[in-house]
């Protein structure tokens, strides 16, 4: 186990060094894989030995090796939090007995770390990510079913997908400035990953998005740095949520069941 969820560190660390990338150049309409990363400021190539995830930044001590310009800290933190997250989340899969489905989760948990950014960003959440997501998903979610000859988690996770997406849809055309339908297209993604699990993670992780952007809605009016119009991106909600029915959908589903019934 201990050895899985270090492996499942370092794949996080690795990836997220690629999500860098991604989240620059996909907005952008660039591609992912050429030309080679290199600095935006004189043009250098990033050398190998610099572009290991954190230590390379590290060892520059956050600058350029060519030009001496400041790098972002926010590259090392993006793979390292994309590392954390790979290693949660595995412990996560593989205590629900769901092994098979660890690479399905992964891939969201990375497209979930990119598009959370590429929202912030631009408050967008590009085509080029999302729908591609929904073919490898089911593939990846359709070979988890067969290993465990569990068709019914597959079948469920389409309902999920089908129901939050038209539930999303339907949120759009009543109160169009309310979200955009990048985040109706994000929903089946978060319907089919949650609704696999069980439907409490489905129901616990379809909406805590809403909560949780309530609340941050509320503070950022607190705290007097916006006010009832100011628009949020609700992508990172949506997924910040989705990971919490990931991990907490169960037992608060099995609370409040017990609290109705007394």
């Amino acid at each position: 186990m201990a050895a899985l969820l270090v492996g499942a560190g370092v794949l996080g660390l690795v990836v997220g060094s690629f999500l860098n990338v991604v989240v620059h150049r996909v907005p952008l309409g660039q591609s992912v894989v050429s030309p080679p990363s290199a600095c935006p400021s004189c043009g250098s190539r990033i050398r190998t030995r610099h572009n290991v995830p954190v230590a390379g930044w590290l060892v520059l001590r956050g600058r350029c090796a060519d030009c001496d310009t400041p790098i972002s800290a926010r590259y090392p933190l993006v793979e390292l939090a994309t590392g954390l997250l790979f290693a949660a989340v595995a412990w996560r899969i593989i205590d629900l007995h769901l092994a098979a489905a660890l690479p399905a989760y992964l891939y969201f948990t990375a497209i979930g770390v990119a598009l959370t950014l590429i929202d912030l960003d631009t408050r967008r959440l590009p085509n080029a990510i999302v729908l591609p997501s929904y073919p490898v998903l089911a593939v990846l979610l359709g070979v988890s079913a067969a290993l465990r000859e569990d068709w019914w988690s597959l079948a469920r996770a389409g309902l999920g997908a089908a129901a939050l997406f038209t539930f999303f849809l339907l949120v759009v055309l009543a109160h169009p400035a309310g979200m955009g339908w990048g985040d109706v297209k994000l929903a089946g993604l978060l319907g089919a990953v949650l609704a696999h699990i069980s439907w409490a993670t489905f129901a616990v992780g379809a909406f805590a998005g809403f909560v949780l952007g309530a609340a941050v809605g509320i503070a950022v009016m607190a705290a007097r740095q916006g006010g009832r119009k100011t628009a949020l991106p609700f992508g990172p909600f949506m997924i910040a949520g989705a990971l919490l029915g990931l991990f907490a959908g169960d037992p608060i589903g099995a609370f409040y069941l017990e609290y109705l019934t007394g």
